[in-house]
């Protein structure tokens, strides 16, 4: 259970990343909110799975997870550009993040 808690609260990562860039500095309403919604639930479910699986472990899949959907979402809908390397970088990240997974 502790995994499923972590994927989900690497995907609040890149909800509340995005979310920061597109608060505009805190001036637009929307965006700050899902910011701070994004944080809570992003950092209590990196807290819960902390209870039961290493703390070093923990981080780097969640931050591989959060930074992997925030590049994959500013490239197809943010413009972000895409080449070869960045996905080649990108999967490398991924793959990690399964690495992790597999041998824990």
């Amino acid at each position: 259970m502790a995994w499923v808690v972590l994927i989900v609260s690497g995907m609040f990562e890149a909800v509340w990343a995005t979310a920061l860039g597109k608060s505009d500095g805190f001036t637009r309403l929307g965006p700050t909110l899902l910011f701070f919604a994004g944080l809570a639930v992003s950092m209590s479910g990196l807290a819960y799975a902390m209870k039961t699986l290493p703390t070093g472990t923990s981080y780097a899949v969640w931050v591989g997870v959060g930074a992997s959907l925030t590049i994959i979402y500013a490239m197809v809908f943010d413009g972000e550009p895409a080449s070869p390397l960045k996905i080649f970088f990108l999967a490398g990240i991924i793959g990690s993040v399964i690495g992790l997974r597999v041998i824990e």
